[in-house]
């Protein structure tokens, strides 16, 4: 029986998510501009089979280029114990279109966040974490990436924009974090748009009462 052709077998997030993560550290050397950064991530988001990938890091340096037919990905972690079970996300990708993550979800130690003039939002103020650190890989095309976390999360922000935003903004309510704090490390390029983490209160929590004046 002939063996099937490596090259067109069906690639996976992690495949996909290595590709652009390459393509982000090229375009940051200079080795990419702009245009060829947004095409190839564009190309790397949408590949089915190895032969999609494979031409996107064909003309980078062997340490750009980490994706292999029959590569093994990463294993899908198991939900920490004591932890109720829950639906799992392993990536959000959105194309014109919306992706909305919300109440108690399981995350595992790394999430693909992808849109195109689409919008993301990642709530995991209640979310169950897998690991202790959670590496989101956020990257946006004219689109939008939320990631909302709660008082007791630990960010870390390391992305960057291209005409575009990524950052951390004003904090809703104060960290209080603790040495278990959960870490949530955000990476990834904004093209023309914006990947923004916010700490905000718990979904119901009502923040403190303002006295009114004169009274």
């Amino acid at each position: 029986m002939d063996q099937p052709d490596p090259s067109r077998l069906r690639v996976s997030d992690q495949d996909r998510h290595r590709v652009a993560e390459a393509l982000q550290d090229a375009a940051a050397e200079g080795r990419l501009d702009l245009d060829e950064l947004e095409e190839r991530l564009e190309a790397a988001y949408a590949a089915k089979v190895y032969a999609d990938l494979l031409p996107l890091t064909a003309d980078l340096p062997g340490s750009h280029a980490p994706v292999q037919p029959l590569g093994q990905t990463l294993p899908v972690p198991r939900p920490a114990p004591g932890l109720p079970a829950t639906v799992s996300h392993h990536s959000s990708v959105a194309i014109m279109s919306g992706v909305d993550r919300k109440g108690v979800w399981q995350i595992g130690s790394t999430h693909t966040a992808f849109s195109m003039m689409g919008a993301v939002v990642l709530d995991l103020r209640e979310a169950r974490f897998a690991a202790t650190e959670t590496i989101i890989n956020a990257n946006t095309l004219m689109g939008s990436v939320d990631v909302y976390v709660n008082a007791g999360t630990h960010v870390v922000v390391e992305g960057f924009g291209i005409m575009g935003a990524f950052d951390q903004a004003r904090d809703k309510v104060p960290a209080d974090l603790r040495p278990d704090s959960p870490v949530v490390r955000v990476k990834g390029v904004a093209i023309m748009g914006a990947v923004t983490v916010t700490r905000k209160r718990m979904p119901g929590e009502r923040g403190p009462v303002r006295k009114m004046l004169g009274h």
